[in-house]
C-alpha cells in the first residue's frame, strides 16, 4: 500500500521505497521525503538517463492519461513524446511502430524494450536504483525537473458505454472548457471498456479551475447519457 509505504520510508529514514502490484508488472516508488513517485515520473527519470548517455531511441510513449508535465519536461530536453490509448498493449504497439524503447502508464506499468519485452516492476525499480547510485542523486532530485499538473478524474455512470464525443452538447462543453484552459491543459473524455462509465479527465495549472471544469463537464455528460 503506497500510503503505508510513505509513512514507513520517512519513519525509518530510508532512501527510497518501492511497491509492486500483485503480479509484479507495475511499480510505484516513494522518495526519501515520503512523496509518491508514479509511472510518469519514473518514465521521466529513465528517459533523462538514456538521453544523457545517448541510449534513448525513438519517442517516449505514454497514454492519453499521462501527465502533461511529463510531455513538457521531455520536450524541453529534446525528446519526443507520443500518447497511446490506455492499456500497455497499445503503448507497446506504438513503441514498436515508431522504433521506441521506453514507454508506460501513470499506474507504473513501464516498458523498457532495451531491457525486457514486457512490463516488469522489478526491472523498472532496479534501473531507477542504479541511476540513483551512479549519479549520487536522491529520487526527489531526479524527479525534480518534471512538474506535475493538477489532474482531476471523474467517473460518470451511464446507461451503456457510449462515445462521449458523439453528442453535440458534450463537444460544445469540451470546446468551452478548452478555451478556458487557454492551451495550458488537456481534457480527455472516454468510455470505459469494462464498465458503464464515461471517464472525464481535466488537467491544467490551477487545481481550482481544473476541479470546476471537470465537475461541469461531468454534469453535461451525466445529463446527456444517464
Amino acid at each position: 500500500r503506497p500510503d503505508l509505504l510513505k509513512l514507513t520510508v520517512t519513519g525509518v529514514r530510508a532512501h527510497v521505497g518501492l511497491a509492486l502490484d500483485g503480479d509484479g508488472d507495475r511499480v510505484v516508488m516513494v522518495d526519501e521525503r515520503g512523496n509518491l513517485v508514479d509511472g510518469d515520473q519514473l518514465l521521466f527519470v529513465l528517459a533523462c538517463d538514456r538521453l544523457a548517455n545517448g541510449g534513448l531511441k525513438g519517442p517516449v510513449v505514454g497514454t492519453v492519461m499521462s501527465n502533461l508535465g511529463l510531455e513538457l519536461a521531455l520536450a524541453e530536453r529534446g525528446a519526443s513524446f507520443l500518447r497511446a490509448k490506455v492499456g500497455d498493449r497499445y503503448v507497446l504497439a506504438m513503441l514498436k511502430e515508431h522504433g521506441g524503447i521506453l514507454g508506460g502508464e501513470t499506474s507504473g506499468h513501464v516498458l523498457c524494450l532495451d531491457r525486457t519485452t514486457t512490463g516488469d516492476g522489478l526491472v523498472t525499480a532496479l534501473q531507477v536504483l542504479a541511476i540513483m547510485q551512479r549519479s549520487g542523486r536522491s529520487l526527489s532530485e531526479l524527479t525534480h525537473g518534471m512538474p506535475q499538473f493538477p489532474q482531476v478524474l471523474l467517473n460518470v455512470q451511464v446507461k451503456k458505454p457510449s462515445d462521449p464525443h458523439g453528442d453535440l452538447a458534450v463537444r460544445e462543453a469540451v470546446a468551452a472548457a478548452e478555451a478556458e484552459l487557454g492551451g495550458r491543459g488537456r481534457i480527455v473524455l472516454r468510455a470505459s471498456g469494462t464498465e458503464p462509465v464515461i471517464r472525464v479527465m481535466v488537467e491544467g495549472e490551477n487545481r481550482q479551475q481544473v476541479t470546476l471544469l471537470a465537475s461541469r463537464l461531468a454534469d453535461t455528460v451525466r445529463a446527456t447519457f444517464s
